[in-house]
């Protein structure tokens, strides 16, 4: 199962991450966009990895605060469940 989510979200991000790239092209040759929700169903459906580094790479949808904030939150959950599924713990405090 863990591989299974693992997969997944890698799957998801990089489809977030192109998505976010293809949409910026077409902003700046003014063709067909990406509706803006369904850059938010690629983000949360495990692509939030992707989405996050896409806009920071491709510098879309960066003025808007929703995206810049959301789709961090969504890195950072994903980043988070990614860690949990390998095991890694985070270390205790020794000195109580």
């Amino acid at each position: 199962m863990q591989t299974v989510v693992l997969i997944w979200i890698a799957i998801m991000s990089v489809w977030a991450f192109a998505t976010m790239g293809y949409d910026k092209r077409q902003s700046k040759v003014k063709g067909q966009r990406v509706p803006e929700k369904n850059l938010w169903y690629l983000a949360m459906l495990g692509g939030g990895i992707g989405a996050y580094f896409g806009m920071q790479l491709f510098r879309h949808k960066t003025r808007h605060t929703s995206f810049r904030i959301g789709f961090l939150m969504l890195a950072i959950l994903y980043g988070v469940l990614i860690f949990y599924l390998f095991g890694v713990t985070l270390p205790t405090n020794s000195f109580a």
